[in-house]
């Protein structure tokens, strides 16, 4: 059982940046590739960005890609997503989630999920 939990929301203006972590527990983090989904009000959770298990292939959505930056910290126990050059559109509930299927798209190919961290860009 892995357990997640974000950090690194908060409020910020468009152009800001902020950077996301991931505190993984209670399972062999390297063994689970990462991403990263978000949630709009009253839209449906959306894939951002993904990485393996080794940090060696990462993978964004269209809409970040260029201004996001997924890593990973195996010696850590955690994922990170840099996020710059915000936009009103980025903002959204931010989750973690762990799963085996490395560099998937799809919610349903991670077994664990954080609680997810609030990140608002206002103009």
């Amino acid at each position: 059982q892995v357990q997640l939990v974000e950090s690194g929301g908060g409020l910020v203006q468009a152009g800001d940046s902020l950077r996301l972590s991931c505190a993984a527990s209670g399972g062999t983090f390297s063994s689970y590739a990462m991403g990263w989904f978000r949630q709009a009000p009253g839209k449906e959770r959306e894939f951002v960005a993904a990485i393996s298990r080794y940090g060696a292939s990462r993978y964004y959505a269209d809409s970040v890609k260029g201004r996001f930056t997924i890593s990973r910290d195996n010696a850590k126990n955690m994922v990170y997503l840099q996020m710059n050059s915000l936009k009103l559109e980025d903002t959204a509930v931010y989750y973690c989630a762990a799963g085996r299927v490395g560099g998937s798209r799809f919610a349903t190919s991670y077994d664990y999920w954080g609680q997810g961290t609030q990140v608002t860009v206002s103009s």
